[in-house]
């Protein structure tokens, strides 16, 4: 019996190497974690005669150094290493090499390598290896070409450490290529730490010294907030929020975070620490500020986003120009109001990770993307996510204040003006009384305008939401062609089919007639909202509008087999206010529980509307059996542009809740109320003897 075994064609070496991993920077920061793992606290990268091919790149470090033995195991091994994550080095560093393919790459750009290292367990002793790539290239298989460690006395004075050097380029390096590579380097060992001791590759080229210095300059103290927030080993998350004078602002435990998207289970990722500095880049923050606007602009231009470091070193491409891994911008321009983006933050995220939970791609382009990987980016976006609505939520209570300060005031300057008239004598009173009055009746005007402009476009608003809600239903030809035509179809098929129209096509045509009527809901909802004289403040009886409103949607409810119920209490109880505002109210209200249906999938469909008067005041309690409030807390609910459906707004309960306080009344969620799903309730005051 012969014996054979696996070979590889020296070819394997190509497509391991420079096809694998084409790029200088990946290559050469392999090169450099192979520095950190054997715990030198500095790197140089030299290049010369890179202009053109045949040029050389020299990497030296005071690391370790290697012993024969493991240059022949480890470092030139490839595929598997012998480091271990659960084993700390020398330094207590956690190794970050694994494969060697990135390795490899670097010392193929070049026709040859030569490594030289002084191990630090041989204090006397220096080994050197060189690899001629060419010898591999006119062979067939990779074992028959051997390499030679050479053994020699060191020179008196050199410590431990290894030098790399790539010799005979294959190609010209381009600034570009450079400029990336310096980058990389400056943001390997997260130079936005506070370790002194810490592992500082530099790179002698161009550009690479205005680069360090600028990511040295660190103006984190120019920050607007600072959010710092963490997973610990059993994957519960803290978070807090401090503004740029240190001020604590807010603070969460895991459920709140984990609340923002509704999944309220541990995060499945390891130990992971989250820091973002959010800037205001706007003249008016910077006027009090040591540095420049233009300066900030600069440095977030050149380092912005949000980085990662797995176990001290840095993983490409997340925080790269362009590489939005978390989404940053995208939902800034869903809800622009208190969320960053990458041009406006600096970040890092640091995963202690001694377990080897998240692993890296073979290309170096990322972590593989499983469940590890999906929730350390949905806790980084959960956490975010907490401080724009805690943000957004305090905003609302500046404007709702100043609101309340300038209407304050201007009573108190009303009533100081009336004093200071009465005060004036007769004879001179009676002109500027007429004045006043003028004034007076001008500025109620002017704020009438206001407020019907904020009331159309809450009205707009509603009216987008409403078409939202139905655009799927009224897309493709107009409803009044399509009613027209299944008439004739219906006309024309009974002349023809007889006594077998009925059982042949009556329910399809049933069927659509039934769904032309749904449809056109929309469009006779639609121009109801829009009615200019709905938006006068006047005497506005509830429940008219409320069956106004229910019997305006009950076509397409009964198509939707959604049973609608409404109880109304006794009398008839009326508000100082306009239509078009009760309007919203109900509409989004009813729009909110049709689109619970909708993401559910429920069946027996039921929805209750039921009022009540007490103490002077109307209550509205409108209920469903939908899947209720998931996925999102109810703090959070009202908070614009916070929406859990696909596609969706996020506008209508803040209008809800907007046209209730303008009504000055109030407004509560129940995750679950009385039929099971989601119960929103609405109290508004009521003008006097109008609930009996």
């Amino acid at each position: 019996m012969s014996t054979a075994r696996i070979r590889f064609s020296a070819d394997i070496l190509r497509r391991l190497g420079e096809e694998l991993n084409p790029h200088l920077d990946k290559g050469i920061v392999e090169l450099v974690k192979n520095s950190y793992d054997a715990d030198a606290t500095w790197c140089r990268i030299e290049m010369s005669g890179t202009g053109g091919a045949g040029g050389t790149i020299i990497v030296t470090d005071n690391g370790d150094g290697m012993t024969p033995a493991e240059i022949e195991r480890g470092w030139l091994v490839l595929g598997s290493s012998t480091k271990n994550a659960a084993r700390r080095t020398r330094l207590g560093r956690i190794p970050a090499g694994s494969k060697g393919l990135g390795r490899l790459a670097a010392l193929r750009m070049g026709s040859r390598a030569l490594l030289t290292t002084r191990p630090r367990k041989q204090p006397a002793d220096q080994y050197r290896l060189p690899i001629d790539w060419r010898a591999f290239e006119a062979t067939e298989v990779i074992d028959d070409v051997a390499l030679n460690i050479d053994h020699s006395v060191r020179s008196p004075g050199a410590g431990p450490g290894t030098e790399i050097r790539i010799q005979g380029l294959r190609k010209r390096i381009q600034l570009m290529e450079v400029k990336r590579l310096a980058r990389e380097l400056i943001l390997l060992a997260d130079p936005f730490g506070d370790d002194p001791a810490g592992f500082a590759p530099t790179l002698i080229a161009p550009d690479f010294n205005d680069l360090a210095r600028l990511v040295q300059k660190r103006y984190f103290d120019d920050a607007e907030y600072h959010l710092a927030a963490g997973v610990d080993e059993t994957g519960r998350a803290t978070a807090a929020v401090v503004d740029w004078k240190g001020k604590p602002m807010f603070s969460a435990d895991h459920d709140e975070i984990a609340a923002t998207t509704g999944a309220r289970r541990p995060y499945d990722c390891p130990a992971v620490r989250f820091d973002l500095w959010v800037f205001i880049l706007d003249r008016a923050t910077f006027s009090t500020r040591t540095s420049t606007l233009q300066e900030v602009r600069q440095w977030l231009g050149e380092f912005g986003g949000v980085h990662v470091y797995h176990n001290g070193l840095r993983v490409m491409p997340y925080g790269n120009p362009g590489n939005d891994w978390l989404e940053m911008n995208l939902r800034r321009v869903r809800s622009p109001e208190e969320r960053p983006g990458t041009n406006t933050s600096i970040g890092r995220v640091v995963v202690t990770d001694t377990d080897a939970r998240l692993a890296q791609k073979t290309d170096r382009s990322g972590y593989v993307e499983d469940e590890s990987f999906t929730d350390l980016v949905r806790f980084a976006q959960d956490a975010m996510g907490w401080m724009a609505n805690r943000r957004m939520e305090a905003a609302e209570r500046r404007r709702a204040k100043v609101r309340r300060f300038v209407s304050t005031r201007s009573r108190a300057a009303h009533r100081a003006l009336q004093t200071a008239i009465d005060q004036v004598p007769p004879s001179d009173r009676e002109p500027l009384e007429a004045a006043f009055k003028q004034y007076d009746r001008s500025r109620d005007q002017e704020a009438d305008t206001l407020r019907k402009e904020v009331q159309l476009y809450r009205t707009l608003s509603t009216a987008g939401i409403t078409a939202a809600t139905f655009a799927h239903e009224s897309s493709g030809n107009p409803i009044k062609v399509i009613g027209q035509s299944v008439d004739a179809l219906a006309r024309r098929a009974s002349k023809m089919l007889g006594d077998q129209y009925e059982s042949l096509l009556g329910r399809p045509v049933t069927g659509i007639r039934r769904a032309v009527s749904s449809l056109s809901v929309l469009g006779n909802a639609t121009l109801k909202l829009l009615d200019h004289d709905k938006r006068r403040l006047s005497r506005v009886d509830l429940h008219d509008v409320l069956r106004e409103v229910v019997g305006t949607f009950r076509p397409f409810l009964d198509g939707r087999n959604v049973a609608t119920t409404v109880c109304l209490c006794s009398g008839n109880p009326y508000v100082r206010g306009s239509r078009a505002a009760i309007e919203s109210i109900v509409t989004n209200l009813l729009n909110n529980s049709l689109t619970a249906f909708e993401s559910a999938g429920t069946m027996g469909r039921r929805i209750e509307l039921a009022t009540s008067v007490e103490d002077g005041r109307w209550r509205l309690a409108v209920s469903d059996n939908g899947p209720g409030i998931t996925d999102i807390s109810t703090r959070d609910i009202w908070l614009p542009g916070r929406t859990t459906r696909k596609n969706g707004t996020g506008l209508g309960l803040t209008i809800v809740r907007d046209a209730v306080r303008d009504l000055d009344g109030d407004v509560d969620a129940r995750e679950y109320g009385g039929l099971g799903g989601a119960e929103i309730i609405v109290e508004i005051p009521i003008l006097e003897g109008s609930g009996e």
